[in-house]
Parts: structure tokens; C-alpha cells; sequence
């Protein structure tokens, strides 16, 4: 048998932890930011299910609300980057839910788009009026509705194009 001589190893020799040698220089790139949020208020099932289904296929956290009072609640709970508010929904419309959450301050920062079938001229004044800080009519489709919600957000790459 053969035996090497001893050998003398001083600790500084050897990175503190195995690792350390292997690892490249340190490059750090900006952290994802989370999603943003987006409160849809839309009493009509498939409208609602539809509009959810696209904004959370371009990305978007997507909190749904079926009437005027849960989308107040909703909003106050969730604090959502961006409501959109449908007009005619159950219990409160959207002009009064709009006017409630705009005089909170909690929740006035928030922008709102009225999303609604009230085409009617004088429609998009009241809801502006009301507190709305943007107003698209139905029918819309889901591209143009994320296109929208994208363009608030200052994406300049649409996240959603429609199979046309």
C-alpha cells in the first residue's frame, strides 16, 4: 500500500461555503411585480364570465362582483388597481356604486371604467359625472375591453388578441 506524505491545507484556501466558488457574479434582475387587480362588477353571467376569462388569460387578478353593493364591499376589501363598473346592475346601480367609492378615501384613488349598454346620448357625461374616470359601450369585445384595461396600466404589448 502506498501512502501519499501529509498534506498541509490552510481554511483560506477554500471559499466559506461550496457554492460560493461556483456562483456566477451576482445579477439581479427587477422581481416580478404581482399582478394587477381588476374589480369586475357585472350582474350578466356570461358577460362576467366571458370579460373574467379574457382579463385572466391577459394576466390580470380578476375579483367579481354581481351587484352595486358587493362591488362597493368588494372594492373596499380587495383595493383593486381598477374597477370595471357595469350601470345597470341589481341593488345599487353603478352610478350610485361609482358616487359612494369615489367620496370614500379608501377607495376614491381607484379608476373606474363604466362598461355598459347605456349608449344612449348623455350616458357617458353621467357616468363621467358620476365619478367614472372612463366609459366603454356594449357590446364590447373581450380584446377591446383588455386592450383598455391594458392601456390603463401602460402595457404597450397587448396581452390578449382575440383568434379572428
Amino acid at each position: 500500500m502506498l501512502l501519499s506524505p501529509p498534506v498541509s491545507v490552510r481554511r483560506s484556501q477554500f471559499p466559506a461555503s461550496p457554492s460560493a466558488s461556483l456562483a456566477s457574479p451576482a445579477v439581479t434582475s427587477p422581481p416580478n411585480p404581482a399582478p394587477k387587480s381588476v374589480l369586475l362588477v357585472e350582474d350578466n353571467e356570461d358577460n362576467r364570465i366571458i370579460y373574467a376569462t379574457a382579463l385572466r388569460y391577459a394576466g390580470y387578478n380578476v375579483i367579481e362582483a354581481v351587484t352595486g353593493i358587493e362591488g362597493v364591499d368588494r372594492a373596499r376589501t380587495h383595493k383593486p388597481d381598477l374597477i370595471l363598473m357595469d350601470i345597470s346592475i341589481p341593488d345599487l346601480d353603478g352610478w350610485e356604486a361609482t358616487t359612494i367609492l369615489k367620496g370614500d378615501a379608501a377607495t376614491k384613488h381607484i379608476p373606474i371604467i363604466a362598461v355598459t349598454a347605456h349608449a344612449l346620448p348623455g350616458d357617458e357625461e353621467r357616468s363621467l359625472n358620476a365619478g367614472c374616470d372612463g366609459y366603454l359601450a356594449k357590446p364590447i369585445s373581450p380584446a377591446a375591453l383588455v386592450g383598455e384595461v391594458d392601456r390603463r396600466f401602460g402595457v404597450l404589448k397587448a396581452s390578449y388578441k382575440s383568434r379572428s
